[in-house]
């Protein structure tokens, strides 16, 4: 195994078992998350993972597909979760690519559909507005406020 794959697959197992320091610790002080809804750099990023640890009561993590060289990776990975607005069950599977830097994750992008996590997260509202950019920008407005909250709340993360 690369090393750099096991990277990867410790970030996942750490994810997984809801350990949000041993996730983080695969970052780069400088790290760059890009999701459907975060765009998140630095400490924001560790604190996005904290905040789905913590929340994250029934969380189940797979992964698989883990590719990795000296420079790029990537691998699948799917959640199960209760999305906590609306305990509503999410199932969402995503394609994350990663870019690596002395040993550690630098570039950290996770794809995937925002209509098929809306339908399911969000219920009539996902299925009727989930494609449109004014839904997406709801989203991403509400979750980059619980996080700032999140931030206040835990200084290590300003």
């Amino acid at each position: 195994m690369h090393p750099n794959e096991a990277i990867i697959t410790n970030f996942y197992t750490s994810f997984g078992q809801r350990d949000y320091a041993g996730t983080i610790a695969h970052y780069t002080l400088h790290i760059h998350f890009t999701d459907p809804v975060f765009d998140l750099h630095g400490a924001q990023a560790g604190a996005m993972w904290h905040m789905l640890c913590q929340g994250g009561k029934d969380l189940r993590v797979t992964f698989s597909d883990v590719q990795a060289d000296n420079r790029q990776g990537r691998a699948h990975w799917e959640a199960w979760y209760t999305f906590s607005a609306t305990g509503r069950q999410v199932h969402n599977v995503i394609e994350a690519e990663f870019q690596f830097e002395n040993g550690k994750i630098a570039r950290h992008i996770d794809r995937f559909g925002f209509w098929r996590w809306s339908r399911q997260a969000l219920g009539t509202t996902g299925l009727l507005l989930g494609w449109s950019p004014f839904l997406q920008d709801k989203v991403q407005a509400t979750a980059n406020g619980h996080l700032q909250k999140f931030i206040a709340a835990h200084p290590d993360y300003q």
